[in-house]
């Protein structure tokens, strides 16, 4: 089934989200599995980015169980607040971070990156991992995530991407079409949450696009890195 690349179909977003509770459970142990832990470093390389500007008030959208915003910790900030429209990913979330002793930096609230409930030019950074493929609406989520960063402040958005290189892409192409679906089926045990996965990598809008549509939303600058051969991508937005 594809996915409208940009503003997706009415009601996906509550789809997404009854996706999320459903695989909360089992989501951190198939991450790492099935990119067989590389996905942890590449939000090292984020956080590193992110780290020259020493934001002192980190938001994190589609925080899910909050593996960003627990990795944001590094450089201590003196808070992060993380979001995300899935409550029992939030609850998971929740149990790391009080088991990690964050909870007096870190704050995790359901919520819809789509329409924040922040003021506007109220946070120093702005990140997300994995989440803005999800979003009902791409421009307005982007726009947001604008709107509530500080001017000259940056977002740091990490996505899977298609690569293009031989043999990556044909490489890919077989892991995300057969063994994805097949191993996140068989742990998860829901039907189509990883069948979702590369479907809606297929429907994200291409780097240049996004590019685009990230200029269109009011950052001044935007560029994107190309991470692992360019299965996953890291964009950066400056507003």
């Amino acid at each position: 089934m594809s996915k409208p690349p940009i503003s997706q179909a009415p009601g996906r977003k509550q789809e997404v989200q009854q996706m999320f509770n459903h695989i909360a459970a089992r989501y951190d142990l198939l991450n790492h599995l099935l990119s067989m832990g590389i996905d942890k470093g590449w939000r090292r390389k984020l956080v590193k980015l992110m780290a020259r500007d020493n934001p002192k008030h980190i938001l994190d959208l589609a925080t899910g169980t909050a593996d960003l915003a627990i990795a944001a910790s590094a450089i201590r900030p003196e808070k992060i607040t993380g979001v995300d429209i899935a409550e029992e990913m939030l609850a998971i979330g929740q149990e790391k971070v009080d088991k990690l002793g964050l909870g007096k930096m870190i704050t995790l609230l359901k919520a819809d990156s789509e329409n924040l409930p922040f003021g506007d030019s109220t946070f120093d950074a702005a990140t997300v991992a994995f989440g803005v493929r999800n979003y009902e609406n791409l421009p307005k989520g982007l726009s947001e995530m604008c709107r509530v960063l500080k001017p000259g402040s940056k977002a740091f958005i990490l996505e899977f991407s298609r690569p293009q290189q031989f043999p990556i892409k044909q490489l890919f192409g077989l892991y995300s079409k057969f063994v994805l679906p097949l191993i996140g089926r068989m742990v998860s045990k829901h039907s189509s949450a990883y069948t979702y996965l590369p479907e809606s990598v297929a429907a994200f809008p291409d780097e240049n696009e996004v590019l685009n549509i990230m200029r269109q939303s009011g950052f001044s600058k935007a560029h994107f890195i190309r991470l692992s051969f360019g299965i996953t991508n890291l964009y950066v937005g400056t507003k």
